[in-house]
């Protein structure tokens, strides 16, 4: 038989009751829903962990090397998150969204959320890293793996910085030895020149005595007459 709500009013009102609830409900999360929104809004990556086995300290000291790394830690329901994932590229999330999780959020450094996660992972073995999205691109966990491994934007920039350096400080160095050396050889020079010019003075002394020689030594005597011509005389 059917029911007409005019007939049956009580049915009727627990219908509305529901709506309005079920709408209430909505109206309280969209601010949670739009909240991640806008977290996403622009984000170079995000990353999916469960961190259920994680202590209390743990947990705190994880969210303050998140934080310094300029990456946005929070957890969401899974529902929210996928609503607030519609129409993005981290939708690629979806399928792990299973389970109490958590999301990081980078939007600037891509690779930080993965970089920290994996290290902290190492000394807490309870925080798992589920997948990520990076630039556009999902990674599972082993993909995160790989992405933890690319060096922050500060290493390679040091990096190129230090390559970009190291020839000019080898033409520097290049430069210095061939100064040095080009001081030496003038040095030997000056002191090879200064041999060669005494020399000639040492030559032109004897020449200057040669007269004085030659003025001190004694005229000749004229020769006596031999004897047989002063007899005839």
């Amino acid at each position: 038989m059917f029911l007409h709500k005019y007939t049956y009013p009580h049915i009727s009102n627990t219908r509305n009751y529901k709506e309005e609830k079920f709408v209430a409900k909505v109206e309280l999360k969209q601010p949670i829903v739009d909240e991640i929104s806008e977290q996403i809004k622009d984000a170079a990556s995000v990353v999916v962990v469960d961190a259920r086995g994680l202590t209390v300290a743990e947990d705190t000291q994880l969210r303050k090397q998140l934080r310094e790394a300029g990456v946005t830690y929070k957890v969401y329901k899974n529902t929210l998150m996928k609503r607030a994932f519609e129409g993005t590229d981290f939708a690629q999330l979806d399928d792990v969204l299973e389970g109490p999780s958590a999301i990081a959020v980078a939007k600037e450094d891509a690779t930080a959320p993965a970089r920290v996660l994996a290290k902290f992972a190492k000394t807490a073995s309870n925080l798992e890293i589920k997948a990520g999205v990076v630039e556009g691109t999902f990674y599972d966990a082993n993909g995160m793996s790989a992405v933890a491994a690319v060096p922050s934007r500060e290493e390679l920039l040091s990096k190129l910085l230090g390559s970009l350096q190291s020839p000019i400080s080898n033409i520097a160095r290049v430069l210095n030895q061939i100064a040095e050396q080009g001081g030496a050889a003038t040095e030997e020079a000056s002191a090879e020149a200064a041999p060669a010019e005494e020399a000639p003075a040492a030559e032109e002394a004897p020449a200057e005595e040669a007269p004085a020689a030659e003025a001190e030594a004694p005229a000749e005597e004229p020769a006596e007459a031999p004897a047989e011509e002063a007899k005839e005389e």
